[in-house]
């Protein structure tokens, strides 16, 4: 006898209520995958996150940042998978799906490309690919007081045996198993090393550190993501005036820094107090300036950043 269960609601989570998906704009709830999909299995898919707030003067226009950006990097990482996907497909997609789902909140955008066929031989050429698009409310990813972070046993992999410059989603069971790792041991997020030693980044952030007045960063050559967030931080310290530093860190400069944040399209600007038993100051003026300063970009009050901002009148 068949017994049939009727859909469960999603949990803790407020899902736009249309989908992407096979080239139509669907309910979110029909937009299902099949178990013997390919990438369910070999993680052979890429994924981008985008954040979208409806325009504060004007809540008929959605403002989306940094979109162009954004289809860029996710048209590149779609390469890595074998699929042929242009970036004005992308936006011309994401763009769509927003006036279809008329948001009235702070809102986060999920496209992800995949091998959409159904089989088990792992491989990249001769399989289906296939692109959707999902979104949710979403308000701050983490705390803004400041976080609590521990340095992770797990090793953030190599560019040589991942392609590290693309979202790839197989690559994020590091990040799963750094997470965990952290909030089963008291924290809130784990800041992971790389193969030779150095800070690589936080489960799903780049990071970032002050000392005597300057910005210092990891460089793409700690087998880091090519964050969006990232490169409009340094853009903007660099219109300040703030000294930057890109090159390794080692994990001991944490401890001893002046401000530590992290940063990442869901976390935006996430300042951190405590790395390990090491508590870090409460007085960040660079990691404010610079939060503030991006805050006022994504709610298109910087005119001289005006071109990151993406409108989408509903």
């Amino acid at each position: 006898m068949l017994i049939s269960i009727p859909p469960q609601p999603a949990m803790h989570q407020n899902f736009m209520p249309i989908a992407y998906y096979k080239g139509e704009f669907i309910p979110f709830e029909n937009a299902n995958l099949s178990i013997a999909t390919h990438a369910l299995h070999y993680g052979t898919g890429a994924f981008g996150g985008l954040r979208g707030i409806p325009d504060p003067t004007n809540p008929s226009t959605i403002l989306l940042f940094r979109l162009d950006r954004h289809s860029k990097r996710l048209s590149q990482s779609a390469k890595f998978l074998h699929y042929d996907l242009p970036a004005d497909k992308i936006l011309w997609a994401i763009e769509e799906f927003v006036r279809q789902n008329k948001p009235t909140k702070s809102f986060y955008i999920r496209p992800f490309v995949y091998t959409s066929d159904l089989g088990i031989a792992p491989r990249l050429h001769s399989v289906e690919k296939s692109f959707f698009i999902y979104g949710l409310e979403m308000g701050d990813y983490l705390s803004q007081e400041g976080v609590a972070c521990r340095i992770s046993s797990w090793v953030r992999q190599e560019d040589r045996s991942l392609p590290l410059r693309g979202k790839i989603a197989g690559a994020y069971i590091t990040s799963s198993l750094a997470k965990t790792e952290a909030v089963e041991s008291g924290f809130d997020e784990a800041i992971m090393m790389n193969s030779q030693g150095k800070v690589s980044e936080a489960s799903g952030m780049n990071v970032f550190l002050v000392r005597n007045g300057t910005l210092i960063t990891p460089g793409f050559e700690q087998d880091i993501l090519e964050g969006i967030t990232r490169d409009s931080i340094l853009t903007i310290a660099r219109d300040q005036g703030i000294p930057i530093e890109t090159r390794p860190v080692d994990k001991t400069e944490l401890f001893i820094a002046d401000e530590v944040f992290l940063s990442g399209t869901a976390a935006k600007i996430a300042p951190v107090s405590k790395i390990e038993n090491y508590t870090l100051g409460s007085d960040r003026p660079v990691t404010n300036l610079l939060r503030d300063t991006l805050t006022a970009i994504v709610e298109n009050r910087e005119p001289a950043y005006a071109d990151w901002v993406h409108k989408i009148a509903l």
